[in-house]
């Protein structure tokens, strides 16, 4: 897959507004300030296909990108504290009513810090996608902020905070040292090929 050849198709800001799933697609979720647009950037070799917000929680929208035979869906960042309680529901509201809908979603990709325990927000996300059935994965961001021993530490304890770890795939990931970045692409690429077999 060439990923550089990723392209903005379009950004909605309320569910009524997504138009009917014409393609696979794969979706990235996580809180807001996990490095969620700078993973995609990395991904899709792209320095700004994605817009890293400098004030975190001001992505309120789902953004469509398209990479035949793929759709890449960017969920809106959840759990920002800072915002008012009528954004934080439209928000939630963009969220289960994508995942909640009827697309061929065929994998989503969660996003946690690998630097601290999963928020409330984070577990409620997990046990929503596993009641759902939904396919997904882990990606463990900002992997490079960990020395070996935090990084051990870190991944003994998310057995504990996490239901269901050992059996959930889990990619470590950084930017910074393009650590896991080749694995999510390998991923993606599987999911493409099996598209592109039954097409």
């Amino acid at each position: 897959m060439q990923f550089q050849n990723a392209e903005f198709i379009a950004s909605y800001g309320t569910f009524s507004q997504i138009p009917p799933c014409d393609s696979v697609e794969i979706a990235f979720a996580g809180r807001s300030n996990v490095g969620k647009s700078t993973l995609i950037n990395k991904i899709f070799q792209r320095k700004s296909l994605a817009r890293v917000s400098a004030v975190p929680g001001k992505t309120a929208t789902i953004n469509f990108y398209r990479l035949r035979p793929l759709t890449i869906v960017d969920l809106p960042g959840y759990g920002y504290a800072k915002v008012a309680k009528s954004e934080k529901a439209k928000w939630s509201g963009l969220i289960s009513g994508y995942l909640g809908a009827d697309r061929d979603l065929r994998l989503i990709l969660l996003l946690i810090d690998m630097r601290h325990a999963p928020s409330k927000d984070d577990i409620q996300m997990i046990d929503f996608l596993v009641e759902s059935e939904l396919p997904f994965l882990i990606v463990l961001t900002k992997a490079d902020k960990l020395n070996k021993t935090e990084r051990a530490k870190r991944m003994q304890a998310f057995e504990t905070e996490i239901p269901y770890f050992s059996q959930i795939h889990v990619i470590p990931f950084s930017a910074v040292t393009r650590e896991g970045v080749s694995e999510v692409q390998a991923v993606l690429e599987e999911i493409a090929s099996e598209t592109e077999e039954t097409e």
